[in-house]
């Protein structure tokens, strides 16, 4: 019997990695796949290092004319003076509210003023362009001014009910600096 207990512990051990070619597939193939990983690897960072810079494209673009223009023409670029900019101090709004919970809007707003505008005229209607704002958005769902239209449509109504009481000037613009709704 004695016998019997000492051969059997060598012969299990022996016996399962040769009887389980499974591990040794298994290991072959992981080798493989982590082959294939690196040599991607490899190409992605040589695909990025070719690639050129972002500010050599861009220095690049402003040399060369753009199609279908001259070389003596000038390019059109909105410049935005500093005088025809009027900040808004922060709103806090309750929104027009449906069956479901109170919702507020936080905004801060700069509204683009036409070169002929006065800024005495602005300072003065400043408490009138606030109240009006307000109230526009005191009529607005949560759901209107999540969306993308929905906000650009809301530039658009404040613009006209500005211009609406301006006398001299008119805004031209309304840009969002913050625009939260919770």
């Amino acid at each position: 019997m004695a016998e019997n207990t000492e051969t059997a512990p060598a012969a299990s051990s022996s016996a399962p990695s040769a009887k389980n070619p499974l591990v040794t597939i298994l290991l072959v193939l992981n080798m493989a796949a982590m082959g294939t990983i690196a040599f991607f690897q490899y190409r992605f960072m040589q695909m990025e290092k070719d690639r050129p810079d972002l500010t050599a494209l861009l220095k690049e673009k402003d040399a060369k004319p753009v199609e279908g223009e001259a070389e003596g023409e000038q390019k059109t670029v909105e410049v935005v003076k500093k005088e025809n900019l009027l900040p808004l101090e922060m709103f806090t709004v309750n929104l027009s509210q449906g069956d479901g919970p109170r919702r507020y809007a936080r905004m801060e707003a700069v509204l683009k003023m036409s070169d002929d505008a006065k800024a005495a005229e602005f300072e003065a209607r400043k408490p009138q362009i606030r109240d009006t704002i307000i109230s526009i958005l005191n009529t607005k769902r949560p759901e209107d001014l999540l969306k993308k239209e929905g906000k650009q449509f809301l530039k658009e109504e404040i613009k006209a009910a500005i211009n609406a009481f301006l006398v001299d000037g008119k805004v031209d613009d309304v840009y969002y600096i913050g625009f939260q709704i919770n």
